[in-house]
């Protein structure tokens, strides 16, 4: 497996995290509770950007 499919596995996982905590956010009533979830939402998705970035640049050098 090449270091640009790792990235893009590690952006899956990332996708799947960010899904079950965008389910948390529609469950909860509790205020605190969601922002705290739109702070882990926000966290999953830089990280999600990160890999696929990543995973771009590898894939560029691996063409040359």
């Amino acid at each position: 497996m090449t270091e640009a499919d790792e990235s893009l596995k590690r952006a899956e996982e990332l996708l799947s995290r960010l899904e079950a905590a965008r389910a948390k956010l529609e469950a909860t009533e509790d205020p605190q509770e969601a922002v705290d979830i739109l702070a882990e939402l926000s966290e999953i998705a830089k990280a999600v950007e990160s890999e696929v970035e990543r995973a771009k640049r590898e894939a560029g050098d691996a063409e040359r």
